[in-house]
């Protein structure tokens, strides 16, 4: 397991090249979930869109010199994979990333415009992990995994890191779910940095793989959700980030994708923050009341946000 030094380690390696990204706050904010404060930690913000930037360059910034010429792959629905192709081009070296055909078009287009090759996939009908390995074997490269690699978890923890020294004590963080890096990471700065802080993960009603599987006490695989959240459609828990998550995380909770909608709604709204689907959910999940906040100083990730202006509109419009 990752530890709070492997965290600040990360730190140390992002200082000057991620975004130190902002903490929303508002009187709106409060009144709407019944917190007493709410603290919006904006990775919408971060280089390439979204937090995924710090875990991708901390895992490229650590390789030894000559792995790190060979070249480094991926496969990502989106945002893993803008923020390794730029992780990429700022070491100078090559990226290849294997993305969804359905991938959201805006995220295909940052992908490549950091100069990375793209080569698509079927993620309803074919297996994203067995495509990766095949990749990797064929052409020699070093695979950068976008949640189950301890580089990518210890990177995104920064996010909690900075919430913590940027917005002190919290008695609650709410953390987006999808493969569980961004959770474990943060877990593990949260347990380090504020043992009594409570830390909840949230993923979408359709795809709750991490509710089932820490029910019962193994990784379960689902089908590939179908959801608007396409940094969550994923069918089994990280192999590496599912015993952090178990051990540290107190409690995982589902959203629909109806209040995913809601949430970016309110936070256009009354913040001016676009924020796409995957970035909403842990603040949909406050909203919706699938947690107790009331009277708590609460930390929110606000994950990511690129989608494109038609598809917010078309989603809040």
């Amino acid at each position: 397991m990752i530890t709070l030094d492997d965290v600040r380690a990360a730190a140390g390696r992002l200082a000057g090249v991620a975004h130190r990204t902002p903490v929303i706050t508002g009187r709106s904010l409060d009144e709407a979930t019944g917190a007493a404060r709410v603290l919006l930690k904006a990775e919408n913000l971060q280089r390439a869109g979204a937090f995924k930037f710090r875990g991708a360059y901390n895992a490229v910034a650590a390789l030894p010199a000559a792995e790190r010429a060979r070249g480094v792959a991926t496969v990502s629905s989106g945002n893993h994979a803008g923020a390794l192709a730029l992780a990429a081009r700022l070491h100078g070296v090559p990226a290849v990333i294997l993305m969804p055909d359905d991938a959201p078009a805006g995220k295909v287009a940052a992908t490549r415009g950091y100069g990375a090759e793209i080569i698509e996939f079927d993620r309803y009908g074919q297996d994203r992990e067995e495509l990766l390995a095949e990749l990797v074997a064929a052409r020699g490269l070093v695979p950068i995994h976008p949640y189950d690699d301890e580089r990518v978890m210890a990177g995104q923890g920064t996010a909690a890191l900075e919430l913590l020294e940027d917005a002190g004590p919290l008695d609650l963080l709410l953390v987006c779910l999808g493969g569980g890096g961004l959770l474990s990471g943060c877990a593990t700065a949260v347990r380090g940095v504020s043992p009594s802080t409570r830390v909840v993960g949230v993923e979408p009603e359709e795809g709750d793989d991490f509710v089932r599987s820490l029910a019962a006490g193994e990784r379960v695989r689902i089908p590939v959700p179908r959801t608007i959240a396409d940094g969550q459609q994923l069918p089994i828990p990280g192999e590496l980030t599912f015993p952090v998550i178990r051990e540290l995380v107190d409690e995982v909770v589902t959203v629909s994708d109806a209040e995913i909608v809601d949430a970016m709604r309110l936070l256009f709204e009354r913040t001016k923050t676009v924020v796409e689907p995957s970035g909403a959910s842990a603040f949909a999940a406050l909203l919706a009341g699938r947690v107790d906040a009331a009277g708590l100083r609460v930390g929110v990730t606000l994950s990511g946000g690129n989608v494109t202006a038609a598809r917010f509109a078309e989603l809040v419009g």
